[in-house]
């Protein structure tokens, strides 16, 4: 009796290269994770509309260590919206490189931190839970999650158990001013998975008004236990940095408006100097921006309007800086805002100037002049003082 044939297996032949893994069926132990030496490291923070692709190639140049991307909204980037994922493109200068996301259910956050790793290379992915403006707020992501711990535990834990790289968070120190909590929370953030907490010393409610409160981040500090911490708020010179670096358990400081409004401020911290920067200098830094922003965005008729356009909410913040050679006292800072002044030569007074239709001036050097219909108004308030 002759036996039947058996069944072919018609599942598909997979080629394999390189040794077998089983990274795809059991999953790393926090401690087999990537490590990350975060101590003294100085990070540009992750800044919606300007913290882009190009102005980043700028702050490397000048020192930073971390640079992030953008805050990304995860629903989106889960929906594929092309704009959305060119927020987490990495340029190869950016030797330590991560992405920020938000969203407020922990289902599609870990999905998309298992599409992220799939396809960019990244050092670590940053959970946004400081973001005050209401259309994130509302939706109860952002700040909104430090009033909803149950909610925000489930995100990190979840996260976490999906990465194989490590997971930071950014948050503000409470939802209500006064009303602070992030001391509480940042014990426990470790213990769901994060290996780095970062603090913006204001509440949502205050937003940018006012100086950040370092006298709480000390405290926010201690609460991490000698576990990586970064403080963030109202750095502008080498000198603030060194203030709060004398901050016990602090492993490195966060810098953002100050960034943008001087990005050689971390040449000045690392060389610990005040940098008298010359007009021609800075005007070079634009071009610089400007060549990248082409390449990034394209040299089209498209992708120069788009450049300026960043270039122009870049300068909303850049005019604020006001050159050493003339200060009264140094250094300056961040929220004192000086009186009309001549500068040293008509760029500097140009570069000076508060005036919208100034800014389009200097981009017309760079990119060219613009449609007598061209308006620009800044999308941010932060550039406010």
């Amino acid at each position: 009796v002759s036996s039947a044939p058996a069944p072919s297996d018609t599942r598909p032949v997979v080629k394999t290269l390189g040794a077998i893994t089983d990274e795809g069926t059991i999953k790393l132990r926090p401690q087999e994770k990537k490590l990350i030496d975060f101590s003294n490291k100085l990070s540009l923070a992750p800044l919606t509309t300007v913290g882009n692709l190009p102005f980043r190639r700028i702050c490397k140049r000048f020192g930073a260590d971390i640079t992030c991307g953008e805050m990304a909204l995860a629903t989106q980037l889960l929906q594929g919206q092309s704009s959305e994922w060119a927020l987490v493109k990495r340029h190869t200068s950016e030797d330590l490189f991560g992405v920020q996301i938000a969203g407020s259910f922990p289902d599609s956050m870990t999905r998309c931190v298992q599409l992220l790793q799939e396809n960019c290379q990244l050092d670590f992915i940053d959970i946004n839970v400081g973001c005050p403006i209401d259309l994130v707020y509302k939706k109860g992501a952002g700040c909104a999650l430090m009033a909803r711990q149950t909610r925000f535990e489930n995100i990190v834990r979840c996260v976490s158990s999906a990465m194989d790289i490590p997971l930071t968070v950014k948050m503000r120190t409470g939802v209500f001013d006064k009303n602070w909590n992030a001391h509480q929370l940042i014990p426990k953030l470790y213990d769901w998975g994060a290996s780095l907490v970062t603090v913006h010393g204001r509440s949502r409610e205050q937003r940018y008004t006012r100086q950040a409160d370092w006298s709480y981040l000390t405290q926010c500090a201690g609460a991490a236990g000698g576990r990586p911490f970064f403080g963030n708020g109202d750095i502008l010179s080498y000198e603030d940095y060194e203030q709060h670096r004398e901050i016990t358990g602090l492993s490195g400081v966060m810098i953002a408006r100050g960034g943008l409004i001087k990005p050689w401020l971390f040449t000045e911290i690392k060389e610990q100097r005040h940098w008298d920067i010359s007009s021609s200098e800075r005007f070079d830094i634009l071009r610089d921006f400007s060549n990248y922003g082409l390449m990034h965005w394209g040299s089209d008729t498209k992708g120069i309007e788009t450049t300026r356009r960043f270039l122009l909410e870049w300068l909303s913040f850049l005019h604020r800086y006001i050159p050493v050679g003339i200060l009264e006292v140094l250094p300056q800072r961040i929220n004192e805002r000086p009186a009309p002044y001549f500068g040293r030569d008509d760029l500097e007074t140009l570069m000076a100037s508060d005036n919208c239709h100034d800014w389009v001036t200097l981009t017309e050097r760079l990119l060219g002049p613009v449609s007598d219909a061209f308006s620009f108004i800044p999308k941010h308030r932060a550039n406010s003082y």
